[in-house]
Order: structure tokens, then sequence, then C-alpha cells
């Protein structure tokens, strides 16, 4: 990722963290809607979740100038989340799922160039966690 796509990730979660909660249950949302077997996957009471999804996003957000740091983090948490029953099929719906929230949220600034280092970013992220669910079925 550049400087300016990492500035860009940057300056759209800022944007999004003054309503992170109700972004989040967005996301949540049209999940479900997208998959109703996934919401098995979840609690009942998502608040909890929903903060866990922040801070993961901001985590990645945080740390895509530091991939060192931030992939060894993800190839374990994807171990966790395969062991939770999340499948690679699954990845694919996320990431049209949270590049839908975004939109919704973020409006016109989620131009081309902000989608694009959204996908980027994810591509990242999605790979080290199927990296990660990989590991654990082997």
């Amino acid at each position: 990722m550049t400087p300016a796509q990492i500035q860009l990730l940057r300056r759209s979660f800022a944007a999004v963290l003054p309503t992170a909660d109700a972004t989040a249950a967005r996301f949540y949302d049209n999940l479900f809607a997208a998959d109703p077997p996934l919401r098995a996957l979840f609690p009942a009471d998502l608040k909890a979740q929903r903060a866990k999804l922040v801070q993961m996003v901001g985590g990645a957000v945080g740390l895509a100038d530091k991939p060192h740091v931030l992939l060894p983090m993800l190839r374990h948490l994807g171990t966790r989340h395969a062991a939770d029953g999340v499948r690679p099929a699954h990845y694919a719906t996320v990431g049209g799922v949270l590049m839908a929230t975004l939109e919704q949220t973020l409006g016109p600034a989620f131009d081309g160039e902000t989608r694009t280092a959204w996908e980027m970013l994810y591509a990242l992220v999605a790979g080290m966690l199927l990296e990660g669910g990989e590991a654990l079925a082997a």
C-alpha cells in the first residue's frame, strides 16, 4: 500500500469513528441479510462483537504501514476464526459487505481512490486470515 492509500484509510476511518457502533451494527445487519446462516456464528447480543469489529478494523488501519506487526496477528486471528466455523467463502461476503457499509456510512467521501485503498487493505487482511485458517486445517 502506498502512503497516500494509508492516509485515505486513516482519514476515512476517522470519519467513521463518531458513528462506529451504529456503523458496526449496520455492518452486521448487512452481513446477515447477505448470508443469513452466518448469524449462527455470532452471539445473540452483538454489542461486544461490534466493539471487536471496530477495534480490529482500527488496528488494521493503524498498522497498515507496519505489515511486519499486523500480519502475524492476522494469521493468529484467522486460526481462531477457522476454529469457530468461519470458512474461506465467508471472506468474500464479508469484504463485499464491508465495502457496502463503508459506502453507506461515508457517502460521497467513499470515492474510487478510497474504495481501492479499503479493497487493498481488506485483501491483505483476508489473505492473512485465510492463511491462518489453512494452518489450522493442516
